[in-house]
């Protein structure tokens, strides 16, 4: 299992593993993104080599590829009966592209916010924990510890929460914030992750936020006392949609999520790395990538580690 001291030290997170996956070919179906990717043998092998592609760019640290593969997402794209088997085989494919590499890298586990991508999740805590449990029991034996992936609201953190510490594995939380500093249930940044703290936790990373900002609140951050970070998007919209607000027809979807929320082919990797490097020389060491966070960007900001 993963020391608790482990994001103390400067660590590399990958970057978006759904949009690399499309821009590698992969044909999704539906709202299940990336997670077309695990129930279609045929695109394995393209998994397997996207987390490579981040280990061999200098990323410490890779994600489980099951972002989309939660039950809600499951059940709208009627593929739920696949549910237990999508999960799995995220943390197979991880775990044998870290094999591969013959690096000692970590896995984290994904835990994603369990209704919509951006918005606080209003649903009953009971089923809400129920999601968390049913990721986390299937990828239980592939990882070193879980990542809370794109978290709105404290609420969805201590139920998820709750369940890693039954499960006694360690997380690091994600919160998603908003262009008004605070998460999308209106929460503010400190008091989320001061209750946080009161849980086995290895660090809180902003996550699939923009640049502008993480910058933003990164002197917030740095006066939390704990390991601290992001996971950065480029998004051309600063306040992401989640995919129901813009998809009416569900039969119609599977369409790049960049075709409505953009992207910013002008950010660079040197960008990316001078990003990162007046981060780190505020105190963070927890260095990533979310959604068009490429391979490129990564092995440029793995140079912060030399």
């Amino acid at each position: 299992m993963i020391d608790t001291n482990y994001f103390k030290s400067v660590r590399i997170l990958d970057g978006g593993m759904g949009q690399e996956l499309l821009s590698k070919g992969l044909q999704s179906k539906g709202s299940l993104w990336s997670a077309s990717a695990l129930l279609e043998k045929k695109y394995h092998q393209l998994v397997i080599d996207a987390h490579l592609n981040f280990i061999n760019a200098g990323a410490n640290v890779i994600v489980t590829n099951n972002f989309s593969a939660r039950r809600v997402r499951m059940i709208e794209n009627k593929a739920n009966d696949q549910f237990e088997y999508a999960n799995k085989i995220a943390g197979e494919l991880a775990l044998k592209a870290k094999e591969l590499s013959n690096k000692n890298i970590m896995i984290a586990g994904s835990l994603p916010a369990q209704n919509d991508t951006y918005v606080k999740d209003e649903r009953d805590s009971k089923i809400i924990e129920s999601g968390f449990l049913d990721q986390a029991l299937c990828l239980q034996q592939y990882v070193d510890f879980y990542y809370l992936d794109v978290m709105s609201s404290l609420r969805e953190c201590q139920i998820a929460l709750s369940v890693t510490e039954k499960i006694k594995i360690p997380a690091l939380v994600g919160l998603h914030i908003k262009a008004n500093g605070k998460l999308p249930s209106g929460e503010k940044v400190y008091d989320v992750i001061s209750e946080c703290k009161k849980y086995n936790i290895l660090g809180i990373i902003l996550s699939c936020v923009s640049p502008e900002i993480i910058e933003q609140i990164a002197d917030e951050l740095s006066k939390l006392e704990i390991p601290y970070g992001y996971k950065a998007n480029l998004w051309k919209l600063n306040d992401p949609l989640p995919h129901t607000a813009w998809i009416k027809d569900p039969d119609q979807i599977g369409t790049n999520p960049i075709e409505v929320l953009g992207t910013r082919d002008d950010y660079s990797d040197e960008m990316f790395y001078n990003f990162s490097k007046k981060m780190i020389d505020k105190g963070a060491t927890i260095i990533g990538g979310c959604c068009e966070i490429k391979p490129k960007h990564i092995k440029k900001v793995s140079e912060l580690l030399n």
